[in-house]
């Protein structure tokens, strides 16, 4: 039985912190050890464009995310590992499947939808800074997926439409001209851990409350400081499962620790003791990784040589699918 194809994008706009390590990159790196599983990782730079026009930003961060992903053990002999912008087949099919999208599927998109009703809202035109890169990213996200005939789409809950949106572009098109790309199925694992943030709120960057997941130690600690707690004093029993510091805890301890802490915090636990503890538990997992993190951003050329040879292992799926899809629509050699 051939190897199901597992495939994951990554958005080069931030710096990777900790909810990004313990929703997304920590259980997909342990997902590409999976002999069952073909895994394709891919820095989505492209994608990063629609919302990001600061050309240092997207360069930094392309660099921050490749350096972290391989500095926690991303294994590039067992993982494609490649930028989005590497592989020109991609965009080449873009095309072709833009061609095919119908303009009332990308219409009802969460996002285009969320930007026409903010502008709306504010008595603005209803296209009023809507770029065709935010409409057409559903067919954007689709080339990404069916030009490696992904079949598990590893997900979070906001981005199951535009699975279901590639799959119906590309039953479209192998309907007008054949099988060519397999029908992907969109993957949410409830069980990955979703961190809140320095204010209680998701860690997110547009929050602004993130703790990045290679900062010195001086600097961890100095965030993990700034979890915002309430005024309970020690000795007082506090509730675990309103906190955020007990709930960033949870993902990084065993189930003993959880229970142990559980039990300190019935028994009222200080504050500052605890973000000591959760600080040391932090600390302890992720040194060795900030190490080889620290070392890898010293090296740039040494990143750009995995890049490439990723893609270069990327491009011996999509340029031969790539040729398949150019001959079946008609653009083939006359002779």
């Amino acid at each position: 039985m051939s190897k199901q194809r597992v495939l994951t994008g990554i958005t080069t706009t931030g710096t990777p912190h900790l909810g990004n390590y313990v929703g997304a990159i920590r259980p997909a790196i342990a997902a590409s050890e999976d002999p069952s599983f073909e895994s394709f990782y891919f820095l989505a730079d492209y994608h990063a464009l629609i919302k990001c026009h600061d050309p240092e930003r997207v360069e930094q961060s392309r660099r921050e995310i490749a350096a972290t992903w391989l500095a926690l053990g991303l294994n590039t002999d067992k993982a494609v590992f490649y930028r989005q912008s590497d592989v020109p087949e991609i965009t080449e099919l873009c095309w072709f499947l833009t061609c095919m999208a119908a303009k009332g599927l990308m219409n009802r998109a969460h996002a285009y939808k969320a930007a026409v009703a903010a502008n709306e809202e504010a008595g603005e035109d209803p296209d009023y800074g809507i770029t065709m890169g935010l409409y057409n990213y559903p067919v954007l996200m689709a080339a990404d997926i069916l030009m490696f005939n992904a079949n598990k789409v590893p997900v979070g809950k906001d981005q199951i439409q535009h699975i279901e949106m590639a799959r119906d572009i590309a039953a479209r098109f192998n309907h007008h001209y054949g099988e060519h790309f397999a029908l992907p199925e969109a993957v949410v694992d409830d069980k990955v851990a979703t961190l809140n943030g320095l204010d209680g709120r998701k860690m997110s960057k547009s929050y602004n409350n993130t703790i990045p997941l290679f900062l010195t130690e001086k600097q961890l600690k100095k965030h993990i400081n700034k979890i915002k707690t309430n005024l309970l004093e020690p000795g007082e029993a506090k509730d675990p499962d309103t906190s955020t510091v007990f709930q960033i805890w949870e993902a990084f301890a065993s189930d003993t620790q959880v229970a142990e802490m559980r039990d300190k915090f019935a028994q009222g636990i200080a504050w500052g003791e605890a973000k000591r503890e959760l600080f040391e538990l932090i600390n302890g997992q992720i040194g060795e990784a900030r190490e080889k993190y620290f070392d890898l951003m010293e090296r740039p050329a040494d990143i750009e040589e995995i890049l490439q040879a990723g893609a270069a292992k990327a491009r011996e799926h999509s340029a031969p699918l790539l040729e398949k899809v150019r001959r079946a629509v008609g653009l083939k050699p006359m002779i």
